[in-house]
């Protein structure tokens, strides 16, 4: 029994720490969403979207009755007015309340508009929220692919040194047996310490490419980021869309076009309140208030409850201000917003040029990357036959270590190019997407 309960925890260890093993891996999903969570830009414009909240609860504000109340209370020490307005010698005491409340009946719809800009500025915030997260998650996205393409040719250099650490030996002891000659062991040797270079100098680049990751996704420095090896065995085609029917329905929802349209929105309400400004401004008011009074020599005087019935009086009142000069202080105001509203409305047009010349930039580089890779996967394979070829020539005597180091640094240059035109295709093909919709992540 004593075994078993041993054997068990064992298990249960092992389990524990394969399971926290695996938990330390992080596939592309996982890391733009860690980087959504934790980026400053994200954070930041989320208590900027705070702030158009309150800015929103204020306009609405604006519209709704202002009301106050207050109370005063003061002693009077000798000389001084009484109730009747007249002067006399005697220390008093009195207590004042009043309650009012005003409304602003007419101000030119100046604070309908700003009820209408704080609508809109919340409706900007998500749209400014949506692109901070989108411009994070292809800043992980191009971080993440460049890491696992360092990762895949540390890979290759670690064959390749296998490769080369296997035929020294071969040679070696060919040498010994007195097949070859010292040259050909020391050209073995030179590719056998180049081999061994390039592995270390591609693990150094894995390394900064996993300390750029890492600062993408804001990830704490003193972790461990285990990548996933994620294959991407997708069909390669060309984009069939046509940039400018991409970019039709692209402006109807990309975050950047949206936001320029909100811009350019709030800046014409903008020009209509400062317009109202201009126009008479009516309001109404109503209130009551009361006081309590009472000499402080001994005499006598009316209760509390009594005075403040008694002296309790209501009004209402209306107004009308009609602006006429204020140092061209409002014109001014006007001018400035119209000026504004047409900056707002060219960077609207400016920002929907530029976002159809990145799509067509977009469609351009996918279609390039495919017949980039189609060639290169081409030339891969030929360098993987000829490569073949030289290692049964060499290993038959019929050519130099030099042909042979020539055609292996060939084929790794062959597969590296392979690879970054892959994983350049999946980056441009995710980028043209998502100007046609789809989504760079998946939200859990």
């Amino acid at each position: 029994m004593k075994s078993f309960i041993l054997t068990l925890v064992a298990i249960t260890l092992l389990c524990s720490s394969y399971a926290q093993e695996q938990q330390k891996r992080w596939a592309l999903n996982d890391c733009i969403l860690y980087a959504v969570a934790n980026s400053p830009k994200t954070n930041k414009q989320k208590q900027q979207n705070s702030i158009y909240h309150q800015n929103y609860l204020e306009a609405i504000g604006a519209l709704l009755p202002e009301i106050s109340a207050g109370t005063s209370a003061g002693f009077n020490l000798g000389r001084g007015l009484d109730e009747t307005n007249s002067y006399v010698d005697i220390n008093s005491f009195s207590n004042n309340y009043n309650l009012s409340a005003s409304l602003t009946i007419f101000d030119g719809l100046a604070n309908y508009a700003k009820l209408k800009i704080g609508q809109i500025s919340k409706i900007q915030g998500k749209q400014q929220l949506e692109e901070a997260k989108d411009m994070v998650a292809y800043d992980t996205m191009e971080a993440y692919l460049n890491a696992l393409y360092n990762k895949d040719l540390v890979n290759i250099a670690q064959e390749q040194l296998s490769e080369s650490t296997k035929s020294l030996e071969q040679l070696k002891r060919m040498e010994e047996l007195g097949l070859k000659g010292l040259s050909d062991v020391a050209e073995a040797e030179s590719k056998f310490a180049e081999d061994r270079y390039n592995l270390t100098r591609q693990k150094n680049l894995l390394t900064i490419g996993i300390i750029i990751l890492k600062e993408k996704m804001n990830f704490p420095i003193d972790k461990e980021l285990d990548i996933v090896n994620e294959s991407y065995s997708m069909i390669i085609n060309k984009i069939t869309e046509t940039p400018l029917s991409i970019y039709e329905e692209s402006r109807l929802f990309n975050p950047k076009a949206q936001i320029a349209e909100s811009a350019l929105k709030i800046q014409k309400l903008n020009h209509k309140a400062s317009k109202g400004s201009l126009m008479p401004r009516i309001s109404v008011g109503a209130g009551l208030s009361s006081n309590f009074f009472r000499y402080m020599d001994g005499s006598d005087y009316a209760s509390f409850q009594e005075q403040i019935k008694n002296k309790r009086g209501e009004y209402i009142s209306f107004s009308l201000s009609i602006p006429i000069f204020s140092g061209f202080s409002r014109t001014a105001s006007v001018k400035r917003a119209k000026a504004q509203m047409y900056m707002a409305q060219t960077d609207r047009d400016d920002i929907l040029r530029k976002l159809y010349s990145d799509i067509e930039q977009a469609v351009a580089d996918t279609n390039g990357q495919v017949d980039e890779y189609e060639q290169a996967v081409k030339r891969k394979d030929a360098a993987q036959i000829a490569h073949n070829v030289n290692q049964r020539k060499y290993e038959e005597g019929m050519i130099d270590p030099i042909i042979l180091q020539t055609s292996s640094n060939r084929l790794i240059k062959a597969k590296a190019e392979e690879l970054n035109a892959k994983y350049k295709y999946h980056l441009k093909y995710k980028l043209v997407h998502y100007y046609m919709g789809e989504p760079l992540y998946v939200e859990n």
